[in-house]
């Protein structure tokens, strides 16, 4: 969080306001949230990017808003998939001594068993939802899938203890799973059975 971002308040508006922010190199965004009124606001583009390649996009970030410091987390970015820039920002201004709830990355960690022996490695869920304070927030939540054998799969009570922050999410929600591969037979099988 050592990193301070300007921001200046911008009018809320017109589509071709936003254009010609983005074409002069600033992202339109909007700040709301703890003492805050939402409030639409422009950053540069290319501070932004910097910031969220340096810290990571779960990192508390300080924002100067009117002279004003303001800390927050990126509550929602948007981009365009064909340019790959970032559209617009959301960022939730935060209290630091109050906890805040947060989806954050799931990073497989390890080589699985069940990989070597020629299965397939499902991730049905991305990220996990934890309670943290924003000091202690972790860019990632790493989980270990060395164990994993064909059939096999980790849900969030197989890491609950082992993970230094609160999680949200249920006991069931599914992480991981190591699934058989379907060899040619089976496919073809399959394909007769529906002709």
């Amino acid at each position: 969080m050592s990193t301070v971002l300007s921001v200046k308040k911008r009018e809320a508006g017109h589509r071709s306001t936003l254009t010609q922010l983005r074409k002069g190199g600033a992202i339109p965004a909007v700040i709301y949230g703890y003492k805050l009124d939402s409030t639409p606001i422009s950053i540069s583009a290319k501070d932004f990017i910097k910031s969220i390649q340096k810290n990571g996009q779960n990192s508390v970030f300080s924002l100067e808003l009117e002279g004003k410091k303001v800390n927050v987390v990126v509550s929602e970015i948007q981009q365009c998939s064909l340019k790959d820039e970032v559209n617009h920002v959301d960022f939730l201004a935060i209290n630091m001594a109050e906890e805040l709830e947060t989806d954050v990355p799931i990073k497989l960690i390890g080589q699985s068993v069940g990989l070597s022996e020629g299965g397939i490695l499902m991730q049905p869920n991305l990220e996990l939802k934890v309670k943290v304070k924003p000091t202690a927030l972790p860019e990632s939540i790493d989980v270990d899938v060395s164990l994993l054998k064909i059939g096999e799969s980790l849900t969030v009570a197989d890491i609950r203890d082992r993970v230094p922050v609160e999680i949200i999410s249920e006991d069931d929600y599914i992480l991981v799973t190591i699934v058989a591969p379907v060899s040619v037979e089976e496919t073809t099988d399959s394909v007769e059975e529906q002709e």
